[in-house]
């Protein structure tokens, strides 16, 4: 076997162990019960930035392992953010950051560092900014996932309008034809 693919096979299994013990907990399957953006899952949204936090942060030498840790309990919020909630203050983009936090405090030891990422995730929208690099990774990761989740919705749909309307040319010209 070459040895980057074999590498690349370690880097998936230390990934996996770093998180079995987060993604096989009850409550973070729940996660799976709430839609993040548009048809991705909270806990789909969090595993995909948990795995880029994992390789950027080993690539530079950083924390990976608390901030994958970070990254997979970010979003551990456990309600539809999109619907009013009487017991809910203030804003989510500005409040989820902490109940993810309290929420993961609850089912695992979070180190400091851990604890900071998940609370400051939403910077710069928050104005508290994360004190560590690894944090500022998590920020960016997010930014970037939620777009690119984004982004595949709006050009999936862009795409099946577009062949409606070659269709509907094409049917538009054979009728003209007969």
């Amino acid at each position: 076997m070459k040895s980057w693919i074999k590498e690349l096979s370690n880097q998936e299994e230390e990934f996996q162990n770093i998180i079995e013990d987060l993604i096989t907990n009850e409550t973070v399957q729940q996660m799976k019960n709430y839609r993040q953006h548009y048809e991705t899952t909270c806990f789909e949204h969090c595993y995909m930035a948990a795995y880029y936090c994992y390789l950027i942060c080993k690539k530079y030498h950083l924390d990976y392992v608390s901030a994958t840790r970070a990254a997979m309990l970010h979003d551990l919020f456990l309600y539809d953010w999109r619907k009013r909630q009487p017991d809910r203050k203030g804003l989510h983009a500005f409040t989820h950051g902490k109940q993810a936090c309290e929420n993961a405090c609850k089912l695992f030891p979070l180190n400091e560092k851990e604890k900071d990422m998940i609370v400051k995730h939403m910077w710069p929208i928050t104005i508290a900014f994360p004190k560590s690099v690894e944090g500022f990774v998590l920020t960016l990761v997010d930014k970037y996932c939620a777009l690119s989740e984004s982004f595949e919705v709006f050009r999936s749909r862009l795409f099946r309008k577009q062949v409606f309307r070659y269709a509907y040319a094409c049917f538009s010209l054979l009728i003209i034809q007969i």
